[in-house]
């Protein structure tokens, strides 16, 4: 009877243990919970904070969290308007606002991702799709770039007309972020924000447009060596000139200087022979004594006439008498 007893004793408390560990259950600050009985939500989501019941063995909990999600998208390629293939890659913030109509949509966090994926992916590529490239990297329509070389080579001086853009992208990406938030919102979903978090060109154009930029940046230093070497051919030009003109002027005045010396030296001959006949011959001894210094060197030969003016000062003083 003793130990009767004490059997229905245990099986009494661990049915009344059952009982309760299945009908309490806890909600934390960050979790809401949608009750379902035999797999169907009852009632309204569960959001307080604190210990709740519910009917044990046909009803279970079902927690979700009320934070803020992440949603990190797989890089996509996909083309612009102008058919210019990149790779954009962008990311967003989320959060279950409907926990109820989310299960019954969803069930779980593996299938909403999965569903988030596809509509943002969608959303992204045909926003991509509808715009130019420039349209999709520039963040506003109102900045302005700043000049570059291609204002620099303009040789023409025309005005430098840079692209306008009708949206931006901040604009695209908050079209993204309505579209997706409305046919998200019917799923228990909030989308919160969508961003671009990268834009790439994909590999084969990025090498062509590296090419293109070198083959650019080669034609503009063609372009300034050209100029460069026309502007140092003028600058030669002008300075063989100027050099010309100077050595003329030179020239001109070393003559002028050498004439008014022979005029003076003949001057000075003409006056020193009226003068004296012994200061012409000793003028005329002088100037061939350097003579015979200049012309007559070591290695020299010479043939003169005994009859040569040049020759009569070597003849001995006085000079040797000429045989008839």
């Amino acid at each position: 009877m003793t130990v009767a007893f004490r059997t229905i004793t245990i099986s009494l408390f661990l049915i009344v243990l059952a009982f309760i560990t299945g009908a309490a259950y806890t909600v934390k600050e960050y979790h809401q919970v949608v009750i379902t009985e035999f797999g169907k939500p009852i009632g309204e989501p569960i959001t307080k904070a604190g210990l709740h019941f519910k009917a044990p063995f046909i009803q279970k909990a079902n927690r979700f969290d009320k934070r803020a999600l992440e949603w990190d998208g797989e890089p996509n390629e996909m083309p612009t308007r102008e058919k210019t293939y990149i790779v954009v890659d962008t990311f967003g913030r989320w959060k279950i606002k409907d926990a109820k109509l989310y299960l019954e949509s969803l069930q779980e966090e593996r299938r909403a991702r999965s569903r988030i994926n596809d509509i943002l992916g969608s959303k992204t590529r045909g926003a991509v799709a509808n715009h130019n490239l420039i349209e999709i990297v520039r963040t506003t329509k109102d900045r302005i770039p700043e000049a570059e070389s291609s204002e620099l080579n303009n040789t023409d001086n025309k005005k430098v007309v840079w692209k306008t853009i009708s949206k931006g992208r901040s604009l695209i990406e908050q079209e993204i972020f309505e579209k997706a938030k409305e046919e998200l919102s019917p799923l228990g979903i909030d989308l919160l924000d969508i961003r671009f978090k990268r834009i790439n060109y994909r590999p084969e154009v990025s090498r062509q447009i590296y090419t293109r930029m070198t083959t650019e940046r080669q034609a503009i230093s063609m372009e300034y060596r050209a100029d460069g070497k026309g502007e140092g051919d003028r600058i030669l030009g002008e300075m063989g000139k100027e050099l010309l003109s100077i050595s003329s002027l030179a020239y001109k005045q070393v003559e002028t200087i050498k004439g008014e010396a022979d005029a003076k030296a003949t001057a000075t001959y003409a006056s020193a022979y009226n003068q004296s006949k012994e200061a012409i011959e000793f003028y005329e001894f002088t100037k061939t004594m350097e003579l015979y210094r200049t012309a007559l060197k070591s290695d020299t030969s010479v043939i003169l006439s005994t009859k040569s003016d040049l020759f009569r000062f070597l003849k001995g003083q006085g000079g040797p008498k000429e045989q008839p």
